[in-house]
């Protein structure tokens, strides 16, 4: 509301979809999805992971993400996430995978990664770990859009396989 009053949802002339709009100054309040980005750190065929100390899903393990930030990259956005929830630095590779998660109102973009140096637990972090693959939690892997990022990461296994697309939908 930028001058207070009332909205109402209905179609602004030449829209197809209805939105927000102000019945005293007819500004449009447009609501478009966030931006999560993470990226999948990989240090010599082991991924880290953290484990959530934050709720959703706190306890289970995740890769490094969170939402982007105006004024940053999507790639930007993946290494600050991993600062943060990992104290680690990375070198952004590729972006692999696209997510969207539709009731949610995001998409979740995902890159691959090099792990640099050392790594710690950040404070939305219980625990961070480095995993092969065959050691990868897949039944405490915190949201589907992460698993499908591990899971087309290691498919891929180094190669250029393009951005895999997905979406998440209740009870799909």
């Amino acid at each position: 509301m930028t001058c207070g009053h009332i909205l109402s949802r209905r179609s602004p002339a030449g829209d197809s979809r209805e939105r927000f709009i102000c019945d005293h100054c007819g500004e449009i309040h447009y609501q478009n999805p966030k931006i999560v980005v993470g990226c999948v750190p990989d240090r010599d065929g082991r991924i880290l992971l953290c484990r959530r100390a934050i709720e959703p899903r706190r306890g289970f393990w995740t890769v490094p993400a969170g939402f982007m930030e105006l004024g940053e990259t999507i790639a930007e956005g993946a290494a600050r996430e991993t600062r943060e929830e990992a104290l680690a630095e990375v070198e952004i590779g590729r972006l692999f995978a696209s997510v969207d998660v539709i009731e949610a109102g995001q998409v979740h973009l995902f890159f691959a990664a090099t792990l640099k140096g050392s790594f710690g637990v950040g404070v939305e972090t219980l625990e961070v770990g480095l995993f092969f693959p065959e050691e990868i939690p897949w039944t405490d892997i915190a949201f589907r859009s992460g698993r499908f990022a591990l899971e087309k990461y290691l498919e891929d296994a180094g190669r250029n396989n393009g951005v895999h697309l997905h979406r998440v939908r209740r009870g799909e």
